[in-house]
């Protein structure tokens, strides 16, 4: 059985990564907004409802993002309060 230290190291490293994990995805979710950007930029005017279908997905997209980000979020934080009690 692992000791209390190297618990907390392990605990410790999973929260490096996902950190490392959360700026990850906040360098996707700005690459989808620029993408969005630019599609609405080349799609201005457009009568297509092909148009209206796409901006909505890149706008799912970056909603996912943000959803995994709280959860990735919520994960270390538990993780740091599980750390605590030991």
């Amino acid at each position: 059985m692992a000791s209390v230290e190297q618990v907390r190291a392990g605990i410790s490293l999973a929260n490096d990564k996902a950190s490392e994990s959360i700026g990850a995805l906040q360098q996707a979710a700005t690459a989808i907004e620029q993408a969005q950007t630019a599609f609405a930029a080349a799609a201005e005017g457009s009568t297509q409802s092909d148009a209206e279908q796409i901006n909505a997905m890149f706008a799912q997209a970056l909603r996912g993002i943000n959803e995994v980000q709280q959860s990735v979020s919520s994960a270390m934080s538990s993780a740091e309060s599980y750390a605590n009690r030991l």
